[in-house]
């Protein structure tokens, strides 16, 4: 999809962080102290910060903030026919923005929600607690919320999300289907050109081909639908996403001067509305829509984590995708250090992947812990590399190495960017055909 720029863009993001694109309004339009008042206490608070824990990122760039946004796709209530045997907790849509510490551009990067990732130890808020496991990134959600406590939910979720990326999160926006519809409606509408029919009953969508105005269930369905169209992945569902979610922000901006259809609008969307405590309230989401309207249009960028069909590294799994290395180590370690992200460089860099299954790994305990070695290369092969084997470092290890033989070094490169702060070293010595990771004392775990 062609990036846009001017008002539309930034609407597009304000909008998805929340309905900051809505106070912005409200603030204009100058309503009364009593609406104000109202549309405050319509905002949820989600208290994560106890239930995170002390081992998190660093902040590498004080004064840059980085904005988890989740799109809620839980199954109680009003929401329950959207899914089957689905009784917990879900995120449909994650994405992190992040705002430079001079406020000068931006970056939001979608995350897909069918992400192979390695998910940490999570309270479930029913007095047990999760296993550590590989699975989608969206699953982080419903184990945090399986009693149904959406900070809880926020909390696994963020630390998820932390592990993977290597990002301090600093904020937390989470927005439900509901409001998302209250506000479709209070616009009378979103024009939507699918290019073939839609036929989905898991969206709840019968569509023809054409341009045509949207809304209530069908808005849902539009946004939510996947297996009917295109090829019938989620990064397919992203793009129209973003494209429905850019049409709504133009449309707002144009349409609502009516004092009616701006309360509507600012009723749901405030309502569907859940942040952390300290973006709770319409006075701090006011202070973040100025910082992003200041931001120039053409310094918004906009993109996806780059990432394959995880079936390249296991071909028993044709749903889910896994990450590319060492791009995405790159792109996350771009925004935690406040750099901006050359999208075009990054498009070019990610055009020939390194498959996971293609790197062939030596590891090696030099850690003095019992067992590491075995441990890490079962961490490994569950994210899809081939073990050639385990033994203990000739010497023991206070730095973790990455080391390879000649002709193996962007398969090495591909394995040090999962472990932070290693850089891949040539090694004449090295095994024959293998990267090889020496677990050193600081081993940390792996991205």
């Amino acid at each position: 999809m062609a990036e846009r720029s001017g008002p539309t863009r930034r609407g597009r993001i304000a909008l998805w962080t929340g309905g900051a694109l809505a106070v912005l309004v409200l603030v204009t339009a100058g309503v009364g102290a009593w609406v104000y008042q109202g549309l405050d206490g319509n905002i949820g608070s989600a208290d994560v910060d106890n239930k995170l824990g002390g081992d998190r990122p660093v902040n590498l760039s004080p004064g840059s903030k980085n904005i988890l946004v989740v799109g809620s796709d839980s199954r109680d209530g009003k929401n329950a026919k959207y899914g089957k045997d689905l009784d917990t907790m879900q995120s449909d849509t994650l994405m992190v923005m992040h705002l430079s510490a001079d406020r000068e551009w931006a970056t939001v990067v979608s995350l897909p929600r069918d992400s192979w990732v390695s998910l940490p130890a999570c309270d479930r808020g029913n007095g047990t607690t999760s296993t550590p496991r590989h699975s989608k990134i969206n699953a982080a959600f419903a184990i945090g919320g399986t009693s149904g406590d959406v900070s809880g939910a926020a909390a696994c979720t963020i630390k998820t999300v932390e592990q993977s990326t290597g990002l301090r999160i600093d904020h937390f926006m989470s927005v439900d289907f509901q409001g998302f519809k209250g506000m479709v409606n209070a616009l009378d509408g979103i024009e939507v050109c699918p290019e073939t029919a839609i036929r989905d009953k898991k969206a709840h969508l019968d569509m023809e081909a054409g341009c045509q105005s949207v809304k209530d269930e069908d808005a849902l369905g539009y946004v939510r639908t996947r297996y009917s169209v295109g090829d019938g992945s989620d990064l397919g569902r992203i793009g129209r996403q973003q494209e429905f979610m850019q049409a709504l922000a133009a449309k707002a901006q144009q349409k609502l001067t009516s004092p009616t259809a701006l309360y509507d609008f600012l009723d749901s969307a405030t309502k569907s509305l859940t942040t952390d405590e300290k973006l709770a309230g319409i006075k701090p989401l006011t202070s973040l829509a100025n910082e992003i309207k200041s931001i120039p249009g053409d310094r918004l960028t906009f993109l996806t984590v780059p990432n394959y069909g995880r079936e390249a590294d296991v071909p028993s799994d044709k749903a889910n995708v896994v990450w590319q290395y060492p791009q995405a180590a790159d792109l996350f370690t771009s925004l935690a250090k406040d750099h901006e992200v050359d999208k075009k460089k990054l498009a070019a860099d990610s055009k020939a992947p390194v498959y996971a299954a293609t790197v062939r790994v030596q590891v090696l305990n030099g850690s003095g812990v019992p067992g590491q070695a075995a441990k890490v290369a079962e961490t490994l092969r569950a994210a899809g590399y081939s073990i050639a084997g385990t033994g203990n470092a000739p010497v023991s290890a206070e730095k973790t190495a990455v080391t390879y033989p000649q002709g193996l070094e962007r398969q090495a490169g591909v394995l040090a960017s999962r472990v932070p702060g290693v850089a891949a070293k040539p090694d004449a010595d090295a095994m024959a055909g293998a990267v090889t990771l020496v677990v050193g004392a600081d081993f940390t775990g792996l991205r």
